[in-house]
């Protein structure tokens, strides 16, 4: 989903690049001068062809040129990615909302499953990037193709049926997220309210907020920022994204220590919550589970590695460069996690709420609380946006290709903004994205709980992004045959996270069920 984005980026290298050239003992007039009489090479046109424009460029102009700017073996930009580069991007699109809920689902595994479920989905999920990253190439892995999105390698691998299933996956766990992103959002903002009223009413006061009305503001910041037409034009939004992520996980772990410090009573278990006392036998069942699918939650982003390895050079190979960036990527969002998790749990104990930063076991200082979930809020406008341009593409693309003579669907309207200047408008995009951005609000306000649907999230993605496909893309590419030691024990680590995730996703619904039967639609109280 990430491709877009950072072919931008590499167009700014190569600009770049240029920029620097200054420096070499030639004038900065003469690399104008060569770009502007070729700048195709900037394109994604094929090496062929940008061979055949150079014949318009003059003969001494040619070699300066193409020195400039170097393309790879594919015709594109030559990428200048490296290790720290990729495992950047990979930090900084795990960091997330998920870190919220760890907390609680410490509390309901304890101190000896909570820690140790963290570190099996973190060990798998590094595995499987390794087995993906030997993907990238077809057939590979050293040699031949690029792909350079997820179901790129999906199609390529594997094709049929599971190409078509693999876009049925990634595309819902998009929506989904979309909509457990508003929830998220809508919650952090009524804490905000709710932080303000405790300053000033003490601690006991009955301070509640409806999350309605966050939910419909949040939207109708979603319909104004969805008119964007591409990533090209969210890369300062992502770069807030991430810096405010990054920021509400460091609150919460300092406040958690905080917490820890001033010697809170609270208590805590090897198993988590105590049956007979915190729960029924039921429910402990239930919710060790549930708190499986938000673990999972934190860890499904496996759908964008290919896209990030895009950006890496072929010197070292990319998908030994990749792997050093996934085990670099994944051991420091794990740290990351395990002091969230355990931090957390240690701060509420076996009463953790779902969401650490918004059930207010923390009350001061309440300004800090207020940042922390100001930055939550921030971060979900931009990941709200990450995760929705992909599908706004597809439905968009399928339609000019369709419709190709339509003016409803391709015709842009400019429109003058005071203070930005002109703004093009497309009617058919207006009416789209503000349907779908209503559609998933509205979803968001009938079901709006935080760990049940973060955790079915988690438990309906986890599987075929992270590990099924992954697993089969490599065995197709390897040429594993039926029966092998490697086979075998791929297929029982298949099948177990699969009985797993099904269990999960059926806690999760079973969570739903039962907080809906005390709820009443659009009246949801923080």
């Amino acid at each position: 989903m990430y491709s877009q984005q950072l072919d931008a980026q590499h167009l700014s290298q190569g600009k770049k690049a240029v920029r620097g050239f200054s420096v070499w003992p030639f004038r900065l007039s003469r690399v104008k001068r060569a770009v502007s009489k070729a700048p195709f090479i900037f394109s994604d046109t094929s090496l062929r062809d940008r061979k055949a424009d150079m014949a318009t460029v003059p003969v001494n102009e040619q070699s300066f040129a193409l020195d400039i700017v170097k393309t790879d073996d594919d015709g594109r930009l030559k990428r200048a990615g490296g290790l720290i580069s990729a495992s950047a991007h990979i930090i900084t699109a795990v960091i997330g909302s998920g870190v919220l809920s760890l907390a609680w689902a410490m509390a309901q595994l304890g101190w000896i499953a909570g820690p140790v479920s963290l570190l099996i989905f973190s060990v798998i999920t590094w595995y499987t990037s390794c087995l993906l990253a030997d993907c990238y190439r077809f057939p590979g892995p050293l040699e031949g193709t690029r792909t350079y999105t997820y179901m790129g390698a999906v199609k390529a691998h594997l094709g049929g049926i599971r190409y078509t299933l693999c876009g049925i996956s990634q595309y819902s766990n998009l929506v989904g997220t979309a909509i457990g992103y508003t929830i998220t959002a809508s919650i952090s903002m009524a804490a905000i309210k709710r932080s303000n009223c405790f300053h000033k009413e003490g601690h006991d006061a009955e301070c509640q907020a409806s999350t309605n009305m966050f939910m419909i503001i949040f939207g109708i910041v979603q319909v104004i920022t969805s008119q964007l037409p591409n990533f090209h034009d969210l890369s300062g939004l992502s770069t807030l994204a991430a810096i405010m992520s990054f920021a509400y996980t460091l609150i919460g772990i300092g406040l958690s220590i905080a917490a820890i410090a001033g010697g809170n009573d609270v208590k805590t278990s090897l198993t988590g919550t105590v049956v007979g006392v915190d729960v029924t036998s039921t429910e402990k069942t239930w919710n060790c589970f549930q708190a499986f699918g938000n673990i999972a939650f934190a860890y499904t982003y496996s759908s964008i590695l290919v896209e990030i390895q895009d950006t890496l050079k072929s010197s070292p190979p990319e998908n030994k460069m990749m792997k050093k960036a996934s085990l670099v990527g994944v051991a420091t969002t794990t740290s990351l996690y395990m002091m969230c998790g355990t931090l957390g749990y240690a701060a509420f104990g076996n009463t953790a709420p779902g969401n650490f930063l918004t059930g207010f076991g923390f009350y001061e200082p309440y300004w800090l609380i207020d940042f922390a979930n100001l930055c939550i809020a921030i971060h979900l406008v931009g990941a709200y946006q990450v995760y929705s341009q992909p599908i706004f593409k597809l439905v968009e693309d399928s339609l000019h290709k369709k419709l190709p003579e339509s003016g409803f669907i391709k015709k842009e309207h400019p429109l003058h903004i005071p203070f930005y200047g002109v703004f093009h408008v497309n009617s058919f995009r207006l009416l789209w994205r503000t349907a779908y951005v209503i559609i998933s609000t509205v979803m968001a306000m009938i079901f709006p709980f935080f760990n049940s649907v973060l955790g079915l999230i988690g438990a309906i993605s986890f599987w075929p992004l992270t590990l099924y496909f992954p697993v089969q893309m490599y065995l197709s590419q390897a040429k594993i045959r039926r029966f092998t030691f490697t086979w075998t024990w791929l297929t029982i680590l298949t099948v177990s996270c699969l009985i797993i995730s099904l269990i999960s996703a059926a806690a999760c619904v079973q969570g739903l069920i039962t907080e809906l039967h005390a709820f009443e639609p659009f009246k949801f109280i923080s």
